[in-house]
């Protein structure tokens, strides 16, 4: 059996395509075809009902396909063990970060992680903090900042990073700017501008809502937080942001007040995958990290 075969079978049950598998591998669809069926023949089962208008797994097939990922990826940390070994000091990260906050709370790090290993490149992906999570469970990302902490047992690490309060954003004329503090209760009728579903604050806003025993009349959710400060100074709506990023508004027309009665808080923290080797360059990346913080936390709550 060729490491191969497993690769290229694996890669035909994600898209339960032969011809979708052979142009996400830069093969031909016969060399594709051919090593699922001498795969086959190894194993003396079929993988694939091949008779049905699509594709499908046979029992047998999601056997071998949960068996066949965990062989690719010990040989993929094999081969960065291997690596790292013989002092290859080149690499590649790929950091999951949400648009809203991660330039504002991550750019210091990034800069000075490039300036001390100029020869490892670093792809950032902005999306939620639930992408993120999807991102590094299914590999294509190697570290995320997260708003949210994943509980114990879920298959990440966790590093926590800080603890922001939310803030209430208006535009100074609205009703509540002339307060001191805000109430949950006191944005009821407010239109709100709210973070998009995939992001974990739009899921802990909501709840905080419910907890207070109403729904906001939510107009707009977007990614970016210029959108979102531009929408309130425009009197379109309300929305929250963390207090890091409040400190550092120039919208003159725009004001920032604290909760009296409510504990929103972005709780940031670096996540990886638990029981993957790390390569070298993600490791040196996580130690810095955690260089950054006073009291680092390995692990989450």
């Amino acid at each position: 059996m060729d490491i191969r075969h497993l690769a290229y079978f694996s890669e035909v049950a994600k898209h339960l395509s032969f011809s979708k598998a052979a142009a996400a591998l830069y093969v031909s669809q016969p060399s594709i075809s051919k090593a699922i069926k001498n795969l086959e023949m190894d194993l003396g089962v079929p993988l694939f009902y091949r008779s049905t208008k699509q594709l499908e797994l046979t029992d047998a097939g999601k056997a071998v396909l949960t068996n066949a990922q965990n062989v690719l990826e010990s040989f993929q940390n094999l081969k960065s063990e291997l690596n790292d070994v013989m002092e290859i000091k080149k690499g590649e990260i790929r950091i999951g970060i949400p648009p809203i906050v991660g330039a504002a709370f991550y750019s210091k790090l990034i800069i000075q992680f490039k300036a001390m290993y100029p020869e490892i490149d670093i792809r950032l992906t902005e999306v939620g903090t639930k992408m993120i999570k999807q991102g590094i469970e299914e590999g294509s990302l190697d570290v995320g900042l997260v708003c949210s902490y994943p509980k114990r047992n879920d298959g990440f690490e966790a590093m926590k990073l800080l603890k922001d309060p939310l803030m209430l954003v208006v535009h100074q004329e609205n009703r509540l700017a002339a307060q001191a503090k805000i109430r949950i209760s006191e944005t009821a009728g407010e239109p709100l501008i709210l973070y998009r579903k995939d992001f974990s604050l739009h899921d802990r806003i909501l709840e905080e809502y419910a907890r207070q025993g109403f729904t906001p009349k939510i107009v707009c959710e977007s990614s970016q937080k210029d959108f979102l400060i531009e929408l309130v100074e425009a009197k379109l709506g309300i929305t929250f942001l963390p207090s890091k990023i409040c400190s550092e508004l120039v919208h003159a027309t725009v004001v920032a007040r604290p909760l009296e009665d409510a504990d929103i808080c972005l709780e940031l923290g670096l996540i990886w995958k638990s029981e993957k080797y790390a390569p070298y360059c993600v490791r040196k990346f996580i130690e810095m990290t955690q260089q950054m913080i006073p009291h680092p936390v390995q692990a989450a709550e």
